[in-house]
């Protein structure tokens, strides 16, 4: 009788960067807090275990733009994969985050000896891929208005697990202005639009309805 191969245990992702050992380094940030800045060498790749940072870059005219929003469960920083030398990017917490470091040479591994592994990067890389399309069509074809609903709508995780839920207290005014391509007296105009029509509530945060959904899709 030929003996019974024990099933494989999956891999699991969580487990997995609990193990803060051998390549991996979980890291604590606050608000305003750089991950990496725009230059630094580019040898690592980062997992969000929880909370939410921001992707921007810095124009040599010194403009700075904010091309990307990481919430928990994303990876970020994979150019290193790539053959990217430098960051051509800087990573900034929003809010309080747990923050993993994983290096290029852990990752490659994995994405080889680990399928599971390799199907959720593939995955997050496809998801990311289809978000700057959407981002891009955004930006070309909304008004600042729809832009603004949209960012509103992502921060809150709309159409995930349900309900939105309470966006980051103390994102600034210039922040959104960034991310949507605009100036601050604009976006103050329609956030308190948008209060007034009983879209968002500000209650110690900033709460975000679903009806924001609204202002996207009315043409």
């Amino acid at each position: 009788m030929k003996p019974t191969k024990r099933p494989k245990t999956p891999f699991n992702l969580k487990v997995f960067l609990a193990k803060a050992d051998g390549g991996r380094t979980s890291s604590e940030y606050r608000p305003n807090d750089r991950i990496f800045l725009q230059g630094d060498p580019a040898d690592s790749v980062f997992y969000v275990q929880k909370g939410k940072l921001k992707i921007t870059v810095l124009s040599k005219q010194g403009k700075e733009a904010v091309v990307g929003i990481l919430n928990d469960g994303d990876f970020f920083g994979e150019g290193c994969l790539a053959g990217q030398p430098l960051r051509m990017v800087s990573a900034v917490a929003i809010s309080e985050c747990s923050v993993m470091k994983l290096t290029k040479a852990v990752v490659v591994d994995l994405l080889h000896e680990e399928p599971s592994f390799s199907q959720l990067f593939v995955a997050h890389l496809l998801s990311r891929n289809i978000k700057i399309e959407e981002d891009l069509v955004d930006q070309l074809f909304n008004s600042s208005e729809k832009r603004l609903a949209r960012v509103l709508l992502l921060l809150a995780n709309f159409g995930k697990e349900g309900k939105p839920e309470t966006v980051i207290p103390k994102i600034s005014q210039e922040t959104l202005a960034a991310i949507v391509g605009t100036t601050r007296s604009r976006i103050n105009f329609f956030m308190n639009r948008f209060r007034k029509l009983g879209f968002i509530k500000y209650n110690g945060g900033l709460e975000v309805h679903s009806s924001l959904l609204n202002v996207v899709l009315h043409d």
